[in-house]
């Protein structure tokens, strides 16, 4: 077992005599408590597949393409000759 000092600021000094208010532990176990509540967090966030971090993010509501990707070439034509007839 090791000893470790550590300094928290007033706010942390703070949140830890709450919980040990509420609950009555003792500071090393509510240390644990909260440092093993921070390892599963890591644990369930880094299981995390690329297509879970996609499928959170808001890209709005599309379809604002002119053409399909497969002819982009015949798509800018369209569209530049759209802009010039204005």
């Amino acid at each position: 077992m090791s000893i470790r000092t550590v300094r928290l600021d007033e706010e942390a000094e703070r949140v830890l005599k709450e919980v040990q208010a509420a609950t009555g532990m003792p500071i090393s176990a509510a240390l644990k408590r909260g440092l093993r509540a921070v390892r599963d967090e890591v644990a369930r966030t880094s299981r995390q597949t690329p297509y879970d971090v996609y499928s959170q993010l808001d890209l709005g509501p599309g379809g604002y393409a002119t053409g399909p990707s497969t002819d982009t070439r015949a798509a800018a034509r369209k569209a530049v000759a759209a802009r010039v007839r204005r």
